[in-house]
């Protein structure tokens, strides 16, 4: 019995100002953050969103689905949905939508535990989100037929 391929993962924390980042692999199980990309009303630099496409060379993409607590839409759903399926479109990768509840929130709480006082701005929550969220994906059996 052979084992399955070892696919490359990246993951993304919408949002409407930056886009948080992070990379891993299915046989490892683990994330890694990337730099924050930055974003304009919720328009990711596209440019360097495919540079980083290009260096890290993935076989998948995960986007976090906003959730509310209830399992309701957010009112970032929408957008982080629409942005999930403009990647897909633009860079001929598949995409899937990963339960972000509390990917935020658990993010800024590890920040502030490391010293992190407040200061969001200059500390990687974006990408430790995203850290989160591939960790999640993985957890719920993440593994894709490629």
């Amino acid at each position: 019995m052979s084992s399955p391929p070892v696919i490359t993962v990246i993951a993304f924390d919408f949002g409407l100002r930056q886009v948080g980042a992070a990379v891993g692999n299915s046989q490892l199980r683990t994330s890694d953050s990337l730099p924050v990309l930055r974003a304009r009303d919720g328009v990711p630099d596209w440019d360097a969103l495919q540079r980083l496409v290009q260096e890290w060379q993935p076989d998948l993409l995960v986007v976090g689905d906003p959730l509310n607590m209830d399992g309701s839409d957010s009112q970032l759903c929408a957008r982080a949905r629409r942005f999930a399926r403009q990647l897909h479109g633009r860079l001929r990768l598949p995409v899937e939508l990963c339960d972000e509840r509390l990917s935020s929130f658990e993010a800024k709480q590890a920040l502030r535990e490391a010293g992190h006082r407040g200061d969001y701005k200059r500390a990687p929550a974006d990408s430790l989100a995203a850290q989160l969220i591939l960790r999640t994906w993985f957890a719920e059996g993440g593994r894709p037929a490629v």
